[in-house]
């Protein structure tokens, strides 16, 4: 296994990024109580994790969640530290969706939100009208009372600010933007979404662990650039699984296939500065529901056999999944050198066939015991990587 180098302050070179992107993992909720902590903790570190993705986030219901934000952000700051003294290198990341719910109007706006915005401190809650689209574009359209915020309105950016900080508050050095194609319809030039970005910055090199975060997001465009500059770190995306007709279950990857990010990633000059042809990028086992014939070919281009990704890799037998994910890493660095297979770690699923809600890695034992085992195969993908990660050019 070649060595890595995870050291970066203030900015962050290409090599560094590399680095994270090929030992990232998907681990939904793991700062704010998914599963048991002790055991994630355990398997983070024996596959040698160092990115982990979606560890805290809020899809709507800011105020009314379970438990609702501001208790996630107090057990996300403890969790962190928690993690970071087990390895001080793990990058954490939090993620800003394209989703705010009505219960935003009952979360108080702090006074330093006002203040690094340049805006008068006033005593007042979030304003969720005045942070979705005018006219109803987009409107209810997570259900009633939830909808896709529009980056070009100032109570957008003051959310957007107050999330992102308090993020990095709580240890995290990288946030996921979601969706930021559906935000931006009143943002042609990118101006919004440039400003939003440089404020979670200018933050982050202030009071981050190391003085600097990692912005991403799905980019079904390739990617935003803005004067030939970057606006992310590093893109992501679905991986896009095409399945097989004639051999029931089986699924495989394809260049071209739908919109998958394979070979389009866009180039530019970095936020850290440093310039590429092609920015390197995420791919993962999305999730996003079911078709109404969960099981069955040919429900629709973005199903896998009638499921969303993670679904239809977690209903598969124990040697498929081990072998699918040997196949997926090798086919990614094959096929696109800027892409890296973001491994499933935690991740809910959906109308699966054993009744499961969630899919785990974690090998199956007291503490996880719905643990599908794939963390061995992981660990061995990863220790046999031999592949330069310098790249290429």
């Amino acid at each position: 296994m070649l060595a890595r180098d995870y050291r970066f302050d203030g900015s962050m070179p290409e090599e560094v990024l590399r680095s994270y992107l090929s030992r990232s993992m998907t681990t939904m909720y793991l700062l704010t109580g998914h599963g048991d902590f002790d055991d994630n903790l355990r398997m983070l570190t024996n596959c040698d994790v160092k990115f982990a993705g979606r560890a805290v986030y809020q899809w709507g219901r800011e105020e009314g969640g379970a438990p609702a934000l501001p208790k996630k952000l107090e057990l996300a700051k403890a969790n962190a530290a928690k993690i970071h003294a087990a390895d001080p290198d793990l990058i954490l990341q939090a993620c800003i969706f394209e989703i705010v719910s009505r219960d935003v109007n009952d979360l108080p706006v702090p006074a330093w939100a006002f203040e690094s915005l340049g805006r008068p401190v006033e005593q007042r809650n979030f304003h969720y009208e005045e942070m979705i689209y005018p006219g109803g574009r987009f409107s209810n359209q997570w259900g009633q009372g939830s909808s896709v915020p529009d980056v070009s309105r100032p109570e957008t950016k003051l959310w957007f600010y107050f999330l992102a900080r308090s993020y990095i508050d709580a240890g995290c050095e990288a946030i996921h933007y979601g969706q930021v194609e559906l935000m931006n319809r009143n943002d042609p030039k990118l101006d919004h979404w440039a400003e939003v970005l440089a404020l979670a910055r200018s933050y982050a090199a202030k009071s981050a662990r190391r003085h600097f975060v990692a912005c991403d997001a799905h980019v079904p465009g390739g990617g935003f650039v803005r004067d030939g500059k970057l606006l992310l770190d590093f893109h992501t995306f679905p991986l896009r699984i095409e399945e097989v007709p004639d051999k029931p279950k089986e699924a495989q990857l394809h260049v071209g296939y739908t919109d998958a990010l394979y070979g389009r990633s866009k180039g530019g000059i970095t936020p850290s500065g440093w310039r590429c042809e092609h920015l390197p990028y995420l791919v993962e086992f999305d999730n996003y529901g079911r078709s109404r014939k969960p099981g069955e070919a040919g429900q629709g281009k973005f199903w896998v056999w009638g499921w969303d990704e993670i679904t239809w890799f977690s209903q598969q037998p124990e040697n498929y999944r081990n072998d699918w994910l040997r196949y997926a890493w090798r086919w990614v660095r094959e096929h696109d050198s800027e892409g890296y297979v973001q491994m499933p770690g935690m991740r809910v699923i959906s109308g699966a066939a054993n009744g499961k809600r969630w899919y785990d890695v974690n090998r199956p034992s007291a503490a996880t015991p719905n643990g599908f085992g794939q963390e061995d195969t992981i660990r061995a993908i990863w220790a046999s990587d031999n592949k330069s990660i310098k790249p290429d050019r």
